[in-house]
């Protein structure tokens, strides 16, 4: 089965065309290489994928042409205990210290556009 579609069927890609744009940007290695998405892959095989900020290395234990629900996908893969450990690290992180700014929602008030003028009119 070719790794691209493997990826879009175990739901870790919303299309093919994305699993294909992250393998081709190296974000998805096969047993440590970086590879094409036409790839044959077998169960057995371990991938180390990078999605946005994630990190996932996982251990593939069956195939699947058709894209399943969620809790049928993940019986295609096993996710490695250090990969679980890291991301729970990592999730852990991001709560204890937020990106700046992540706490803005929506359209700055009429108040906040002046400022903001003021600031880059005053350069």
């Amino acid at each position: 089965m070719r790794i691209d579609k493997w990826l879009w069927a175990a739901r870790f890609f919303k299309t093919r065309s994305l699993a294909s744009q992250a393998i081709e940007g190296g974000h998805v290695k096969l047993n440590g290489h970086a590879i094409k998405p036409a790839r044959e892959l077998r169960p057995g095989d371990t991938l180390e994928i990078a999605v946005g900020d994630v990190q996932w290395t996982v251990r593939v234990r069956g195939l699947n042409e058709q894209r399943r629900p969620a809790p049928e996908a993940q019986q295609l893969y096993e996710e490695t205990r250090e990969s679980i450990e890291r991301r729970a690290a990592e999730k852990e992180a991001r709560q204890l210290a937020p990106v700046p700014g992540s706490d803005l929602r929506g359209r700055p008030t009429k108040k906040a556009r002046r400022l903001i003028r003021g600031f880059s009119e005053g350069f």
